[in-house]
């Protein structure tokens, strides 16, 4: 009877975990599709419809939506906030991201222009997914050096929609961007404490957010690759 049980125990444990797998990857495979289909490279993410904000409250909101309203820029938030979450001092890696985002976006209002922006940013959530999925990723200097040098590319992003505006409206901007980062990145992070540490009723790893992650990477990065291609005059 003993024997049963445990042989019963073991088959359903190794059925549930096949399960997540497979699950897991269906998700990535559903939201790598989802994004080949609806994503737009051009995505210059314009809160207000490409409107330049023209006072506190207008800079404020734009600042709050940009981050959110933009996929590749909420997975990519997400992921370091997951990531924060299995490194230990990996709240440096949120706070290096923000505090470079908001450079990224100074260098664009400089007319300081980044090579290949859109196309950074993929691979930033990209990249991020996988080192989010692997079973052995690098230590958080590695991590959080990486991710300041994602936000350059981000913050350069955030900064067309800025663009011309002035000052009350740019700054009110800058601390809504950087507030709402640190809310999600922050959200993201206490969440991923809790999976890991089994509180949730779920496996204790954040591996298959991950997958999830590279799927929207893989998809936005592929977009941008065709914009790329096809953009490009016939001689």
């Amino acid at each position: 009877m003993n024997l049963s049980k445990g042989l019963s125990g073991f088959c359903s444990s190794v059925l549930a975990s096949v399960q997540n797998k497979v699950l897991a990857i269906a998700c990535a495979w559903i939201f790598a599709f989802s994004f080949l289909v609806f994503a737009s490279p051009a995505a210059a993410h314009h809160p207000l419809g490409g409107k330049v904000p023209s006072n506190f409250f207008e800079g404020f909101m734009s600042g709050l939506a940009h981050p959110v309203i933009g996929f590749d820029h909420l997975a990519f938030i997400v992921a370091i906030g997951l990531f924060a979450a299995v490194k230990k001092q990996g709240f440096w890696i949120p706070l290096a991201f923000v505090g470079s985002a908001a450079i990224g976006t100074g260098l664009h209002l400089m007319s300081i222009d980044l090579p290949l922006v859109e196309l950074a940013v993929a691979t930033s959530v990209l990249g991020f997914g996988i080192l989010l999925a692997i079973k052995n990723s690098p230590n958080y200097l590695v991590v959080t050096a990486l991710a300041a040098i994602a936000g350059l590319f981000h913050g350069h992003a955030y900064g067309e929609a800025i663009f011309g505006a002035e000052n009350v409206a740019l700054w009110s901007y800058l601390a809504g961007f950087t507030i709402i980062q640190l809310v999600i990145s922050g959200a993201a992070f206490f969440a991923g404490k809790k999976v890991l540490s089994g509180d949730l009723a779920i496996a204790p790893n954040l591996r298959s957010a991950g997958l999830v992650i590279c799927g929207i990477g893989a998809s936005l990065l592929a977009s941008n690759i065709s914009a790329l291609i096809f953009s490009v005059p016939k001689s």
